[in-house]
């Protein structure tokens, strides 16, 4: 599995994806985050906290993470490597969670640096060091279970078809149904509203960004994940077989 994990990651940074997908989530938070104004603005908001780049971030690695994890599996089927993978002495869980994470890697060295925010908001609290540390750290958290279910579907939806754009197009959808559009189903149907919520990532992020780190939380995230990858493994049986 290492060997899959070092691939992966090999492949990102010996193209300009990895770099690209980098710097666009690094200049695109920080724009609206310190320059443009609008409800993101963290100068404009008079609040010493991170609350709009948590409130951001998931909107950008709904696009961010899809491009990553496109060619997983498209790019093998296309370039017919796809059976040669699997015919290698390792299980298809193996392989599949090599992937998985050699993705995750990314998107956490995209992430890593914004830890210089933590320390320029908390710089400029009145009085210094004013932030609230455990509703930040609770929403790294968050991001962090959050970039792991974006992955597994990412990685899903590349073996579903040999053309990334059909992958990386399905992705979007996947994620974008599970982060907004459950909390919008539990608005038009009230009667059912906590049951439908509760199927929401946003309403679980949120949970989490306030700092409490609630079981119930953790493993809907887990549970998302690990659902996802087993639908990969499922559909690369289906090809081994």
């Amino acid at each position: 599995m290492k060997s899959i994990i070092i691939r992966e990651i090999k492949s990102f940074f010996g193209s300009p994806i990895g770099y690209l997908v980098i710097a666009l989530f690094l200049i695109g938070n920080g724009l609206f985050l310190w320059v443009f104004e609008g409800e993101y603005n963290i100068l404009n908001s008079g609040f010493a906290d991170l609350s709009p780049f948590f409130a951001l971030s998931p909107v950008v690695l709904i696009f961010l993470i899809p491009a990553i994890t496109m060619r997983s599996f498209s790019d093998e089927k296309k370039q017919g490597t796809l059976e040669l993978l699997l015919t290698k002495p390792l299980s298809i869980w193996q392989i599949v969670t090599g992937k998985y994470l050699g993705s995750m890697f990314l998107i956490c060295i995209a992430i890593i640096p914004t830890f210089l925010y933590v320390k320029v908001i908390s710089d400029l609290g009145m009085p210094e060091g004013n932030i609230d540390m455990g509703s930040t750290i609770g929403s790294y958290l968050g991001l962090l279970l959050l970039i792991s279910s974006y992955s597994a579907i990412g990685i899903f939806t590349s073996t579903l078809s040999e053309n990334q754009i059909v992958a990386f197009l399905i992705s979007i959808t996947l994620c974008f149904f599970f982060y907004f559009g459950f909390e919008s189903l539990s608005q038009i149907i009230p009667n059912l509203q906590n049951q439908i919520s509760s199927l929401s990532m946003q309403n679980h992020f949120k949970s989490i960004g306030r700092g409490v780190i609630d079981t119930r939380d953790v493993i809907y995230f887990v549970s998302i994940t690990i659902l996802f990858l087993s639908f990969t493994v499922y559909n690369l049986k289906s090809v081994k077989l």
